[in-house]
């Protein structure tokens, strides 16, 4: 089975397991997502050697999980506004891997070998992507009938390249630690993928940043 093959099975196993635990909230939710902070803390301690870079580390994770409870237990809004971030991040990690591996454009950075400028764009051009997905989840799920909030309106096409771009930002910041410890992935848990931290890295960021927004009521 290839590299991609692998990915695509274990994303078809793993995004459904994480939207089922974000919809289920509270108790079930709060139990994966301690899960998810024991299994990735096995992981920094287990790669990661300098003390600042798993302080540094383990604070975004604890931030990132904090903030995924916070918005899914807020409202109907925040818990819509979580679902797209996440589906989102997703979508622009599927678009950079099939854009980057097809198109084989320019370098980015040393940071990562195989990250592309074709791959940045079909980051952003995948996660646009997103708005659509959650529109029609929208009209499809009854829960979130109540909502007033119009993904296809153009802030939301705006914040779905800020997104994109802060999650490969946020990519390449997990790369360029993996690079200093000389390590390829942070573990092996997830096949095509490796470990919690490689699935999680873009992810963890947006999802503070989306928190922070949603704090200053600038988003949604």
């Amino acid at each position: 089975m290839s590299n991609l093959q692998k990915r695509i099975l274990t994303s078809l196993i793993i995004l459904p397991l994480f939207i089922f635990f974000i919809f289920k909230g509270e108790d079930l939710l709060l139990l994966f997502l301690f899960t998810v902070f024991f299994v990735a803390n096995y992981e920094l301690f287990s790669v990661f050697n300098k003390k600042i870079t798993i302080l540094f580390l383990d604070l975004v994770l604890i931030l990132s999980l904090f903030s995924i409870y916070y918005l899914r237990e807020q409202g109907v809004q925040s818990f819509e506004l979580l679902l797209w971030v996440i589906i989102l991040c997703v979508f622009s990690d599927i678009g950079g891997y099939i854009f980057g591996k097809t198109f084989k454009w320019k370098k980015l950075t040393k940071i990562s070998p195989k990250k592309t400028l074709s791959g940045v764009v079909g980051s952003f051009a995948f996660s646009l992507f997103s708005l659509f997905i959650m529109e029609f989840v929208k009209q499809s799920i009854s829960y979130f009938s109540g909502s007033f909030i119009n993904f296809l309106a153009p802030k939301f096409f705006f914040l779905a390249i800020i997104f994109s771009l802060i999650a490969q930002i946020g990519d390449l910041t997990i790369s360029y630690f993996k690079r200093l410890e000389k390590i390829k992935d942070v573990g092996k848990i997830l096949p095509g993928h490796g470990g919690i931290f490689d699935r999680i890295d873009g992810m963890m960021f947006v999802i503070i940043l989306a928190f922070i927004l949603y704090q200053l009521n600038i988003f949604p």
